[in-house]
């Protein structure tokens, strides 16, 4: 079994949710955030969870405050947010670190089997995108000015 499998993860409602449950899944993780100049892209992960969950693909979004405290809001208020301004329909989680000591496990994990430009593990910005195969493997990393639409062939390629 994959290594991301071993990870749990909490979602926006406190809910803790082993990743094995997305076993057999592509995913598209991406770190969020709700007053960013990057936050319309919500409106592009949506398009692609519906394009594609029913063969699927699902999209988790990780909300992070890390980044210019352009996520300060509670998981009430987040979740509200996305749903009322851009129909977000895929699973939200718990606010996360993606950076530093405190950085999610999950995202330790990410960063080191898809590290960015010339090798660096850090994530530079809000909606820095992951993306996983079926079984696991952390196939590529997409920088946040990368659109969901254009990360449609990929998750193609992968269902």
């Amino acid at each position: 079994m994959s290594a991301l499998y071993q990870f749990t993860v909490e979602s926006n409602s406190g809910a803790q949710i082993p990743m094995s449950e997305y076993q057999g899944k592509v995913l598209l993780i991406v770190n969020t955030a709700s007053k960013c100049g990057f936050t319309p892209q919500y409106e592009g992960l949506e398009q692609l969870h519906q394009a594609y969950s029913e063969r699927g693909l699902t999209v988790l979004g990780f909300p992070c405050n890390q980044f210019g405290n352009q996520e300060p809001g509670s998981a009430a208020e987040i979740s509200d947010f996305c749903q009322l301004n851009y129909g977000v329909n895929f699973p939200l989680m718990a606010k996360v670190e993606v950076n530093g000591d405190d950085a999610h496990p999950l995202y330790q994990h990410l960063k080191t089997e898809a590290p960015g430009v010339l090798g660096s593990k850090g994530i530079k910005w809000n909606f820095t995108k992951f993306l996983v195969n079926r079984d696991g493997e952390v196939v590529k990393r997409y920088a946040p000015t990368t659109t969901p639409k254009s990360i449609a062939a990929d998750i193609e390629a992968l269902l």
